[in-house]
């Protein structure tokens, strides 16, 4: 029994096609035909919906303890959510905002004029309510760049932004107590569609955070199955029984095998619900992160140690995709474009890998052997990721270049770990994505660069290097040769970066605000 709220109601469905995304149960089955369809792969925001997620509340006092449990609104591709994902949620659409007075984001898109066919303004609503809804309950107001954020995974072709923008700014400084036709507030006992008291109504998460715990496993009338076990025991069990079903997290990947290929997939297991796929714990001598950490999740951690995480992670994908991705999903999925697998191999991370056998760790880097083919076996699972702690003598680089700024794949992607003793480049790994197969070393130019001064010579012979590394392939994305070119250049970029005088390498400084050169800098 899959069981969650939808604008304030509780919901069951007892039946349910693995496959039927949250956008196509929105508009054929609940007949809320107010969020809509665009791209059905994540990228247009046409379908952003906000989901809510039980999380506990921090005291404000330095004991940090929890008060209580909230909330916490995240802004959703629709179109590639399935609905088994919103057990224990509370999923909000832009046909739940129906008040006296208007949410602020919609009021203001009014007299903002920042709609004109409107047929992306439901999703761009959804967005800007998600910010103005998480920046009140914080006690902040949203400015520029947290607005730009929120937009960053929402296209409109007519309107253009100016006065999206400037709706967002009128809104973020106003709060939303709505009340119902009779001005005294709702008093029924049926949860009515009003504001803040609708969001955070303390029965509400009550339900939500009892069922959210438990395992589900439902099925179509077809025979397709959906799993979401609720302990690591369960999913092992799961997975050695079904070893051919398709594990998701986030499903910002998988989903487009359903929308995009128009495949149909028999059984699909969630891994969602396991506490120990979820843990972000900081270890004597590393950081390990759970394989179903979201991207938005990890990044405060990562951030915090290697401060070019902060300016990658903004750029994968937008923030309705890292309100969902998955750090394991990224490396499982063995894209050789995946953003992720680079940075970590030129960490050195380890995969842990876990399955009704066991656990295993091998490095990330053997973990890729060919497209699409990797280590796992077919009862494992990817647990999570491994990260050696950080020296002061080492740091991290990571460039992403695409052909936009945000919300776009990668063509290239080149992370660089370099331990230097003094002016002499002690050892280092240089990964890249999109020039091979695989995400992979550049082993050659690292012989180039190990034991010599770190200067212009030694880079250039490193750059030589890259052609016995790689032979990239010509695509939509970018050609063989800008490929082999642009590689070359960030590993110069990298040289003239470390040699900055306010460039911070060193671990646990995250109010660097030092970022790479955007890929608009390389045109």
């Amino acid at each position: 029994m899959i069981e969650f709220y939808l604008n304030g109601r509780h919901q069951q469905l007892a039946s349910v096609d693995p496959n039927l995304t949250v956008l196509e149960w929105l508009r054929t089955e609940a007949r809320l035909t107010g969020t809509k369809e665009g791209c059905a792969s994540g990228d247009c925001g046409a379908c952003t919906v906000a989901i809510g997620s039980v999380e506990p509340t921090k005291s404000s006092g330095q004991t940090s303890t929890n008060v209580g449990d909230r909330l916490r609104y995240d802004s959703v591709n629709s179109c590639i959510a399935l609905v088994g994902s919103l057990h224990g949620k509370h999923l909000i659409t832009v046909d739940g905002l129906q008040s006296e007075p208007a949410h602020p984001v919609q009021k203001e898109m009014v007299e903002c004029h920042g709609a004109q066919c409107g047929f992306c303004t439901p999703g761009i609503i959804m967005s800007l309510f998600a910010l103005h809804t998480e920046s009140r309950a914080a006690g902040t107001t949203a400015d520029d760049a947290a607005l730009m954020e929120s937009l960053g995974g929402n296209l409109c072709r007519c309107t253009g932004y100016r006065p999206i923008v400037e709706a967002g700014r009128k809104a973020a400084v106003q709060s939303w107590e709505p009340v119902d036709g009779t001005g005294q507030g709702s008093t029924q006992n049926e949860i009515d569609l009003r504001g803040p008291a609708w969001l955070q109504n303390p029965e509400m998460i009550a339900e939500l955070k009892q069922v959210q715990d438990n395992s589900i496993s439902v099925s179509s009338e077809s025979g397709r199955r959906y799993d979401a076990p609720a302990s690591l025991e369960q999913l092992r069990q799961l997975r050695a029984e079904y070893p051919q079903a398709r594990l998701i997290a986030g499903g910002t990947d998988l989903s487009l095998e359903i929308t995009q290929f128009l495949r149909d997939l028999d059984h699909v297991i969630a891994i969602n619900n396991i506490p120990e796929l979820q843990e972000i714990r900081e270890e004597a001598d590393g950081l390990y992160l759970g394989a179903a950490a979201s991207y938005r999740a990890v990044e405060q951690a990562l951030a915090s140690r290697w401060p070019h995480f902060h300016t990658m992670l903004e750029r994968l994908g937008s923030k309705q995709i890292r309100n969902r991705g998955t750090l394991g999903g990224n490396i499982g999925n063995a894209s050789p474009i995946g953003d992720m697998p680079p940075a970590l191999i030129a960490l050195g991370a380890e995969l842990e890998l876990d399955s009704a056998d066991g656990v295993r760790r091998l490095p990330i880097e053997d973990f890729f052997h060919d497209y699409k083919k990797t280590d796992l076996r077919a009862n494992e699972f990817i647990r999570g990721v491994w990260i050696p702690e950080s020296q002061a003598d080492e740091q991290l680089l990571i460039y992403k270049i695409s052909k936009r700024l945000d919300d776009d794949i990668s063509a290239v992607l080149g992370a660089f770990w370099f331990k230097l003793d003094g002016a002499i480049v002690e050892d280092c790994r240089l990964a890249f994505g999109g020039m091979a197969a695989i995400p992979k070393r550049a082993l050659n130019a690292e012989l180039e660069l190990r034991g010599k001064p770190w200067n212009l010579s030694a880079v250039a012979r490193a750059v030589s290097a890259l052609a016995e590394d790689f032979s990239p392939m010509t695509d939509v994305r970018a050609s063989a040769e800008y490929r082999q070119q642009v590689a070359g250049n960030l590993i110069r970029r990298a040289l003239l970066d470390s040699a900055r005088s306010d460039f911070k390498p060193v671990k646990h400084h995250a109010d660097n605000n030092h970022k790479p050169l955007m890929v608009s800098e390389y045109a």
